[in-house]
């Protein structure tokens, strides 16, 4: 019988039972054999390392790591005298996962309604949180992806007074383990930010999280503000009222983002003006794009821009806008039908999972794996989905130089699983070893072998 081994960042090599069969396959081949671990290195004994990026699978693997890196992979090293040896001779080993949209430190109640009497915005965590609340739950969050295999976090705003700045801070100090974070600050939106009908004697309560921001120079303090708060992605808000970014706006935004050494991201739901000045006017990707057509999602193909995809679930949408079954169903295969097209067309696709809520009986990771089976509902195959949570996630943020695969230079942000997940991508749902920068974070059960 199983038992639940505690936490640690090493492995002993006599816990673990290479299966017999594996070991002479490997033995035959002569992996395992020529060049020498030293003892200050860690080694991966990898069954099968999948290569997202070509979706290929390399046979009998040793990674070995040293201060956080990977520093050799190859099939012909010996592992003897390495300071640890991690033995994942029976799975498959990849880098970690990316989520490319989240709001980790949010958690929105369920919404009531609409009905024309009640406010719409009573659903929103600024209303009722304080900000060092919400970098609490951020680090909740932040541990519980991490152990399911997210590695790098690009989170989106919704996080009050930049409470992803002090998340982002205590996981890099150390205090806390975490994904390597990206995170936006304040969302930079027209006037009202996402708000919708606020009676004028409240005031802009939507400032907590939100920058007003009409005019070029608008534009412009609210970027250099949000990274002066420690905000290293950008994001705006474009479409969601009948006022919204004319391209030269969205290219001023985009110049000024760019000029900081930091990437664009523009939120954008439907088709139309709103989309097209976010596409021609130079933004890196555009967030959720739900209902574009084909013409933009040719544009957003010729310049390279990423479509981050948040494919919401209709019972997500039931749940926290109290929408009608039916309709919801609709709406759901409509998202779909764009999904198919813009992977049809060649469109760069990044997962974004864009749980800013609670659901009730759901963890964030497993209300996060639910939109990931919604890329399988499309039938869009599972190689592509892996690169659209890894690869695509990292050349988006421009750290495909250190993160996002399992090579010489890279991070050890290393994940395994069971079974492959280029048969079948559920296998991501169990996640069993994680090693963050060369630490183990979850650890394979022995069992597992047995």
């Amino acid at each position: 019988m199983s038992t639940e081994q505690p936490q640690t960042n090493v492995f002993d090599t006599d816990e673990f039972i290479m299966p017999r069969t594996f070991l002479a396959i490997c033995l035959l081949a002569s992996c395992f054999s020529a060049q020498v671990a030293t003892a200050q290195q860690t080694a991966i004994r990898a069954g099968h390392v999948i290569d997202p990026a070509k979706g290929q699978i390399q046979e009998c693997v040793v990674i070995l790591i040293e201060d956080g890196k990977i520093v050799d992979v190859g099939t012909d090293i010996s592992t003897s005298d390495a300071a640890n040896v991690l033995d994942l001779s029976n799975s498959w080993v990849m880098p970690g996962l990316m989520d490319g949209h989240t709001h980790i430190t949010s958690e929105s109640r369920i919404h009531p309604g609409l009905d024309e009497d009640e406010d719409p915005d009573t659903g929103v965590p600024y209303q009722y949180e304080s900000t060092n609340f919400r970098t609490a739950r951020g680090l909740r969050n932040a541990r519980l992806l991490l152990e399911a295999g997210f590695t790098t976090l690009r989170d989106l705003g919704n996080e009050a007074e930049y409470a992803m700045t002090a998340v982002s801070q205590a996981i890099a100090a150390g205090w806390f383990m975490g994904p390597t974070l990206y995170h936006a600050g304040k969302i930079i939106a027209p006037y009202g930010g996402q708000s919708v009908g606020q009676p004028l004697e409240r005031g802009p309560m939507w400032s907590i999280e939100y920058i007003d921001a009409d005019t070029e120079d608008d534009l412009k303090r609210a970027i250099r503000k949000n990274i002066y708060y420690g905000a290293n992605i950008i994001k705006l808000v474009t479409g969601d009222k009948s006022y919204y970014y004319s391209q030269d706006e969205i290219q001023l935004a985009a110049d000024e983002t760019h000029r900081a050494g930091l990437t664009l991201a523009v939120h954008v739901i439907s088709d139309g003006p709103a989309a097209r000045n976010a596409i021609l006017g130079g933004a890196d990707s555009i967030e959720h794009g739900l209902f574009l057509e084909n013409e933009s999602l040719l544009l957003m193909k010729e310049r390279g821009i990423v479509l981050v995809a948040t494919e919401f679930p209709w019972e997500h949408n039931v749940l926290y806008y109290g929408g009608k079954e039916a309709q919801a169903q609709e709406e759901e295969r409509t998202i779909i039908d764009r999904l198919q097209r813009a992977h049809k067309l060649g469109v760069t696709l990044a997962f974004g999972s864009d749980v800013y809520y609670h659901f009730p009986g759901k963890t964030i990771v497993q209300a996060a794996f639910d939109f990931v089976d919604i890329w399988v509902e499309a039938g869009i195959p599972p190689a592509a989905i892996l690169k659209a949570m890894t690869t695509n996630i990292a050349e988006l943020l421009e750290i495909a130089d250190e993160r996002g695969s399992i090579k010489p230079g890279q991070y050890a942000d290393i994940i395994a699983t069971a079974s492959n997940p280029l048969e079948d991508i559920a296998a991501l749902k169990e996640v069993k070893f994680v090693m963050k920068e060369g630490v183990v974070v979850k650890r394979y059960d022995a069992s597992d072998a047995n």
